[in-house]
């Protein structure tokens, strides 16, 4: 089966630089696919990307040696299984609250008798191989969202389940959940105080930490905190950001020069 690159990071006490996409396009996807990341992830949960769409974009990302990911938009089995089924190398589950919804969730990635799994790797085996079925449970990586008040009391039990292998904190939702504004990494004390809290949890139960960022700096400092899966930006924001910084030097320079745009 082909190896899935993040867990040879992750062993090797390593940090995944990982992209986001919310843009159902497969020429984006295997723009950014072709840009140097790690992983990039299919957002399923927010954005406009449908499962068809997902499914081209990961075919798209297969054209390069970034491993595939999908955030499925809830924790429930069928769509879970289908991401798998279409090539993911791995999911990303929100609102995951419980030791018994991150027991669920590693049940809906693993096969029988590890799991509840159903056989159809319809896509998977021709990207992971012939062998797919034999080494898929200990190939597919899963991670469980901390973004709750809820997820928080229960943190202990969350990261205590078998086969597990990483959490993700998302922490605009995490800022909510102690009543404050949305944010990155200029979050308020209380937020910055649980996520530190959440990276050592993480670390003494052998539980890869990761966290959505806003770019660059922001997964700098915290790969310098200790997590070892850091989101930089999404599609729409890359995109966003370089047109805007294009246009703005144009725009500055036709200023200075006192001509107009048309």
């Amino acid at each position: 089966m082909r190896e899935n690159r993040i867990r040879t990071v992750w062993k090797s006490g390593g940090a995944i630089v990982n992209g986001w996409l919310g843009i159902p396009s497969v020429f984006s996807a295997e723009t950014m696919a072709h840009q140097g990341w790690d992983s990039l992830t299919v957002d399923l949960q927010h954005g406009i990307v449908d499962y068809q769409a997902a499914v081209g974009m990961l075919t798209a990302i297969s054209t390069t040696a970034t491993v595939p990911l999908v955030r499925v938009p809830w924790l429930e089995p069928g769509i879970v299984m289908k991401a798998l089924d279409a090539g993911a190398y791995g999911v990303i589950c929100p609102m995951v609250n419980t030791r018994e919804d991150a027991q669920r969730l590693v049940a809906y990635t693993r096969y029988p008798p590890r799991g509840v799994r159903s056989y159809g790797p319809v896509r998977a085996m021709l990207y992971g191989g012939a062998d797919y079925l034999e080494h898929a449970n200990d190939t597919i990586v899963v991670s469980a969202m901390i973004e709750t008040a809820q997820a928080l009391e229960n943190l202990d039990s969350i990261l205590s389940v078998e086969g597990l292998d990483a959490i993700y904190v998302g922490p605009s939702d995490l800022s909510l959940a102690f009543g404050c504004k949305p944010a990155f990494e200029d979050v308020e004390p209380p937020v910055a105080q649980a996520i530190q809290h959440i990276v050592d949890r993480a670390k003494a139960h052998k539980v890869v930490p990761g966290i959505h960022t806003s770019g660059a700096e922001g997964a700098l400092m915290r790969i310098g905190m200790g997590f070892q899966f850091v989101t930089l930006s999404t599609d729409a924001r890359i995109l966003a950001a370089a047109s805007q910084a294009q246009v703005a030097k144009v725009r500055g320079v036709q200023a200075a020069a006192g001509s107009k745009s048309y």
